[in-house]
């Protein structure tokens, strides 16, 4: 999830677009970059790192003055975050510059196509495909717009790129395609931003974009047509928010924000993993299929929310592919003189990629030969780099202390490990495998209509704003899902929470039940070894002693129905994938009652972001 910034206007562009950068930096700060059009070139300047590392380079050697530019703060994907991998990237001549947000999925095609006509692509990303191609365009006689809309044709994927022509000051060009872009509308200038924080000090006018469509803004007005070049019209709107508020898109919270920017950070997560059969391909995944043959056991790793994600992948991958599979806290891992050997596959999964703890179990395990995977979504963090392989998750930054997206593409990258490990071993036929890989690809949609029943978790959270105490169960992958629900309600709300795994109740837990107790119940899909029958036995079990029971259920199952005092109901999906559609409104379910708590949501008291210290 990067940063975009564009403008044509009578301001110094080197200033807007700096200022727009700073905004929207929390999008990504592996990099920052800048390209200007002055007297018919393209000044540049580009550099690893936070946006500061930029603006003292220019500020060292300042860029001549220009009234149109654009600019770029990246979330590395394709590529490690370093200064010749930043945008923006030029095309072969230096004529055309453009910056991207998002993945596409053909580049390796196009850059062989390149390549072999001649072409020396500097960089490791997809995004230098596209500036070649846009600058081929143009050469032969197109203008931007047209140069845009002829390549935009020609990928696959999600993207927003934004370009600009050295002989054409005029006009900024940006396109969009599942990826967010957003036109701010002046007078005698206009911006492009991929959220309203980007321009907000300057207009409060704005223009949202619909899928596959071209905009073209100069200093007199704006134009939009779709790929194809027809005139098209995007949704005019006024921005009410304040400046705070535009970096939030509009969300009182950043985790808030992050919860509803699931459905997109799963598709992200999926985007380039599969062919069109539904074939699994993980170029990130640098071990041999020989050695994946051989793996014996799989050690999953880590700590607090990444371990529930762990958790659930237990379930999935043993279904899968029939390998034992351990799940251990990061921190308690070494100390236990774990048997490890070269066929051990150590799965360490953390968000941020530094956390000590699972930093220090990798190392144990690379000491003791076994092979290590790492499942991460910060790009150049330390342990991918000291792992054998890494899954990213491209989540996109997380601001909120309480992961959320982090979470769900975890899972999704803890899918699709346990389907690739069952391809390489043919343990799933591949037919089996294309038909949980087309059941993933409609999380995104089952997602968004979570989300659109959010008012309903809400009213629940208003219900229980004096709650003392909450429970939740599970069975099966919803256990998994019952720890991280209560874990984000201790994290975020401060009152007692636990998640129980449903059929402990009667070996303790039962006696926790009193009266009026709200317990969220996970109940798994119908028609799977009886799970199903005996969550609703554990529900009774509870509602006989006087708890109150909010059941999160399959929207069409009636059976529940007598044993839920209320009901969330959630799109049917196969059991081992439920947790993904089933941990949303759990997560909404927090960050409202710590809202209506006149707690701190995005900064939750004694908590860190990442853990970097044992």
């Amino acid at each position: 999830m990067c940063g975009i910034v564009g403008y044509v206007g009578e301001q110094q562009a080197r200033d807007v677009v700096i200022e727009g950068l700073r905004r929207l930096e929390y999008r990504g700060y592996d990099s920052a970059g800048i390209a200007l059009v002055t007297d018919g070139t393209i000044a540049s300047d580009k550099r690893a790192g936070k946006l500061a590392n930029l603006e003292k380079a220019i500020e060292e050697s300042p860029l001549p003055p220009s009234t149109t530019g654009i600019g770029h703060t990246r979330w590395a994907t394709h590529g490690a975050p370093n200064d010749v991998n930043a945008h923006p990237h030029l095309g072969a001549t230096g004529r055309v510059a453009v910056v991207h947000n998002g993945i596409i999925e053909n580049f390796a095609r196009l850059r062989d196509e390149l390549e072999r006509a001649g072409h020396d692509l500097k960089s490791e990303t997809d995004t230098e495909v596209t500036a070649h191609l846009i600058e081929l365009e143009v050469v032969a006689g197109a203008d931007l717009t047209a140069a845009m809309q002829a390549v935009c044709r020609r990928l696959e994927g999600a993207f927003t790129l934004v370009a600009v022509d050295a002989e054409d000051p005029t006009r900024v060009v940006a396109a969009r395609r599942n990826s967010p872009l957003v036109v701010g509308i002046g007078e005698g200038e206009n911006f492009i931003g991929s959220d309203v924080a980007a321009f907000i000090e300057h207009t409060r006018e704005a223009l949202e974009l619909g899928q596959d469509q071209v905009v073209t803004i100069t200093r007199a007005g704006v134009e939009v047509s779709d790929f194809d070049g027809n005139p098209a019209e995007g949704r005019r709107y006024h921005v009410d928010w304040d400046l705070a508020s535009a970096e939030k898109d509009g969300y009182d919270w950043f985790m808030r924000k992050e919860i509803f920017e699931q459905p997109r950070a799963v598709a992200d997560a999926l985007l380039g993993r599969h062919d069109e059969s539904g074939l699994l391909q993980l170029d990130e995944v640098r071990i041999s299929d020989d050695e994946l043959r051989e793996i014996d056991k799989i050690i999953i790793i880590g700590c607090g929310t990444a371990n529930y994600a762990g958790m659930v992948a237990k379930y999935a991958i043993e279904h899968w592919t029939r390998i034992p599979c351990e799940v251990e806290l990061a921190h308690e891992f070494r100390y236990r003189d774990p048997i490890l050997t070269r066929n051990t596959l150590v799965v360490a999964i953390s968000q941020s990629g530094e956390t000590a703890d699972t930093l220090m179990a990798i190392r144990h395990a690379v000491k003791q030969r076994a092979r290590v995977l790492a499942i991460c979504n910060t790009n150049g963090s330390t342990i991918p780099r000291e792992s054998d392989a890494v899954i990213y998750t491209h989540a996109g930054p997380e601001i909120g202390v309480a992961s959320t997206k982090g979470f769900l593409t975890q899972l999704i990258a803890c899918y699709l490990l346990g389907l690739y490990l069952a391809q390489v071993r043919g343990t799933k036929f591949g037919d089996e495998i294309a038909a949980v890989v087309r059941e993933l690809s409609q999380m995104p949609a089952h997602l968004e209509r979570v989300l659109g029943d959010a008012q309903r978790v809400y009213d629940l959270a208003e219900r229980f704003k004096d709650a003392k105490s909450v429970l939740f169960l599970g069975r099966h992958a919803g256990f998994p899902v019952a720890l991280e629900g209560a874990l984000k309600l201790k994290e975020l709300a401060y009152i007692h929470a636990e998640g129980f795994a449903a059929g402990e109740l009667k070996h303790g837990p039962i006696a926790l039940i009193d009266q009026g107790l709200p317990v969220f119940c996970v109940v798994p899909p119908r028609g799977r070894d009886q799970l199903h029958d005996k969550m609703i036995s554990a529900i009774q079990e509870i509602r006989a002693r006087g708890a109150l029971t909010i059941v999160l259920a399959e929207e069409d199952d009636d059976e529940v129905l007598p044993y839920a005092d209320l009901l969330i109901p959630l799109p049917t999906v196969p059991t081992l994938l439920q947790p993904v559609v089933a941990t949303v409104p759990l997560q909404l379910f927090s960050c409202e009652l710590a809202t209506l708590m006149g707690h701190d949501v995005d900064q939750p008291r004694n908590l860190a972001k990442s853990v970097t210290v044992e």
